[in-house]
């Protein structure tokens, strides 16, 4: 062998079998190379640790005996490998044959010619059952669902911080399904379309400190603690339980600026039950839906109850209970189901509650004129504790945490404590946890957003007690994800959103936009190549539009700098590395940085007002406090939600907290406990708060700019 080409090692070879990127390009544009230790580590967290060869090898044995599920193109070409053709007599959904002839092409190989109609097929090959995913062009456009108007708007709303509209409910303390009911009415009498939320997957019913939403347990169920029990159940049932209950101060934790987390929890989880222990004293037609949904739900659902039953008892990290209830299904685990049934069954009826009262959250919006409706949350990943990673670990990756390397901005880079599909795991399953997740995130809304939708084409896995940097790209098969992301949103006549926010790779926002996924085009990141604002005319029209996003300064927090405020309070700022040189006094240090913020903000005001005025919006706004020709000191509201709101984007979104003109935002990424994540409360009900006269002159400002620019 030529000395200049020594034989590649082993364990890259098996690496970039697996998909993970041995090369990679970091965000200063260098070429970077995983190191050897980290590629063994990567490789035997995905359980890949035996001898390189023997293991792939084994992979690829494997890889070629998985062949009863295939993906395609609608009116597409199958061809397939045989020595026989595939049958011709093909059923669909519905159960309906369809004609699918096969012609012989090479040697051994055979065209099949796929239905022009998208669905799922089957057909006999082999004397196996295969299923033929056959996926449209693209998936659905707000266009498709406003009947061909392009210029769309919604209001995004995190869920847990809508307030009550009555005080007579009796749930408190955060926002609910009831409230979701209460917005989505609300903004379609003002012409909104769609309604986009924080994620509401399953959470942990036994640990009430666990409440970010995109850490969830499980992303096939719902979060109990948001149903809303009153618009399922009899009046006389919920009555009944009521004298059964000794509740805390509810009106107290409805009334608070922040959501005390622990107490809501407790208070919630108390009601549920109290309902629960009423169920056999509920209507004969409330008891059948109950086990239509029971029956529906399958294993996955029974699964995820058996889990919460067992967290109760041994703790919400199944890897720390003991070794016989570790796999789902076992004789201990169905065991412990059996002497627990009661509580298995509470599980599944709070989980049917939530389904019932998002479902009827969804009918409110269309009823009162949404052409969409809701817009779910898909978060990029789960917490391996919870249900999700303990009912199936082999479609995840339990022994890696979803994070980013380090960049610019993170230069520890970032281990965000998730865990995330197994590549391999998903073709030897069929994508079958892929289909299923889709199905949850679609099953009661008119759309949904893809958190980090990056992720579908790679992740950034970092070994677990490893730090980000000793991590890897792991790539995923994107053109299978995006046709089964394109059929199943064509089956639910949904739009999709990805969150397309960070290092792009190249190509990647192109494929989304052939595929009908809108990307999302933000205020703070529109941004030239010199830096310079974007003009709103020239923000992508495959992108869905919005001023802002949960972790990101709201419209006044930015303009008054308040988010720098926070950096600067949480210490931020200090040896953060910028152009400062170093002092001896740290907090001086940490002065200077957050001096430097205020100024570098300052510029970018002033460029963005000087956006404004060429835009033709700057009207819309007070010169009081202004310099000459300078930004006004007051937040121009109304003005930088038409700036927005005037792009040529199908959808535009507008977080509730900015038509509220409030400065504080959701979430304070790398801020730990010190700043309330997740725990901010509206100051109102949303129909008062929709209805306020300065919220009215912003959503005004909105529509006129969505129906003149």
């Amino acid at each position: 062998m030529n000395a200049a080409h020594p034989p590649q090692d082993a364990h890259v070879t098996l690496a970039q079998a697996v998909g993970l990127a041995v090369d990679w390009t970091d965000a200063h544009g260098q070429p970077q190379r995983v190191s050897p230790d980290s590629q063994r580590m990567l490789l035997a967290a995905m359980g890949l640790d035996g001898d390189p060869a023997e293991t792939l090898h084994a992979l690829t044995q494997k890889h070629a005996q998985v062949r009863d599920f295939h993906i395609g193109d609608a009116g597409g070409v199958w061809v397939v490998r045989a020595a026989r053709p595939p049958g011709t007599h093909w059923l669909d959904e519905t159960g309906r044959p369809h004609m699918c002839p096969a012609l012989p092409d090479l040697p051994g190989h055979w065209r099949v010619r796929l239905p022009s109609q998208p669905g799922y097929y089957r057909c006999l090959h082999e004397g196996r059952d295969v299923t033929v995913a056959v996926a449209p062009a693209r998936c659905p456009t707000p266009a498709d669902r406003l009947g061909g108007a392009t210029r769309a708007w919604g209001v995004a709303a995190q869920l847990y911080s809508l307030r009550a509209a009555s005080a007579e409910r009796h749930a408190g303390g955060h926002g609910d399904f009831a409230a979701l009911s209460d917005l989505a009415r609300a903004a379609a009498r003002q012409g909104a379309q769609a309604v986009a939320i924080s994620p509401v997957h399953a959470g942990f019913a036994s640990a009430p400190e666990r409440y970010s939403p995109y850490s969830p347990s499980s992303r096939l169920f719902l979060n109990i603690l948001y149903g809303n029990p009153e618009g399922v159940l009899p009046a006389a049932l919920l009555q009944a339980a009521r004298t059964d209950l000794a509740q805390p101060d509810l009106a107290a934790l409805e009334a608070a600026p922040l959501i005390d987390w622990p107490a809501t929890h407790a208070a919630r989880l108390a009601w549920l039950r109290a309902l629960h222990a009423r169920l056999g004293a509920a209507p004969g037609d409330v008891q059948a839906r109950f086990q239509a949904f029971r029956t529906a739900g399958g294993q996955a659902l029974r699964d995820h109850a058996v889990y919460e039953s067992l967290a109760t008892v041994h703790g919400s990290d199944w890897r720390a209970w003991p070794d016989a209830l570790r796999q789902p299904r076992s004789a201990a685990a169905d065991g412990f189901a059996a002497t627990h049934a009661h509580d298995v069954q509470f599980h599944q009826f709070a989980q049917w509650l939530a389904a019932e009262s998002l479902a009827r959250a969804q009918h409110t919006a269309r009823e009162a004129g949404m052409r969409i409706g809701l817009l779910a949350d898909l978060a990029i990943g789960t917490d391996p504790r919870g249900s999700q990673a303990w009912s199936d670990p082999d479609s995840l990756l339990p022994g890696v945490a979803v994070g980013a390397p380090p960049d610019i901005l993170n230069r520890a880079g970032q281990d965000w404590g998730l865990t995330a599909f197994s590549p391999r795991g998903l073709r030897t399953r069929g994508y079958a946890p892929f289909i299923q997740m889709l199905r949850a995130a679609l099953a009661h809304a008119g759309g949904v957003r893809i958190d980090h939708v990056l992720g579908m084409a790679r992740l950034w896995l970092v070994p677990q007690g490893a730090s980000p940097a000793q991590g890897a790209y792991l790539h995923y098969p994107l053109d299978d994800l995006l046709r089964l992301t394109r059929l199943e949103a064509w089956r639910h006549e949904a739009v999709v959103v990805g969150e397309n926010l960070g290092t792009v790779p190249a190509g990647f926002n192109a494929r989304l936009a052939a595929s009908g996924v809108l990307g999302m085009d933000v205020l703070w990141f529109a941004q030239a190549e010199d830096g310079t604002p974007l003009p709103p005319a020239a923000w992508s029209p495959d992108a869905v539009a919005m001023t802002t996003t949960h972790d990101l300064p709201t419209l006044s927090g930015w303009w008054q700098g308040t988010d720098i405020g926070w950096r600067a309070r949480l210490g931020q700022y200090a040896g953060d590395g910028t152009d400062v040189a170093p002092a001896a006094d740290p907090p001086q240090a940490a002065a200077q940085t957050e001096a430097q913020a205020r100024a570098q903000r300052d510029r970018e005001r002033h460029a963005l007002w000087q956006a404004m005025r060429h835009a033709g919006v700057t009207d819309l706004a007070s010169p009081e406090g202004a310099p000459a020709g300078g930004p006004p000191c007051a937040t121009p509201d109304r003005a930088l939600l038409a700036y927005v709101a005037s792009s040529p984007t199908a959808l535009a979104l507008f977080p509730l907290e900015d038509l509220a003109g409030l400065e504080e935002q959701p979430n304070l990424p790398n801020s730990g406990d010190a700043h309330p994540n997740w725990q901010r409360r509206l100051p109102t009900d949303p129909a008062t708060l929709l209805a306020e006269p300065a919220c009215v002159a912003r959503i005004a400002a909105i529509r006129r700019a969505r129906t003149t620019s």
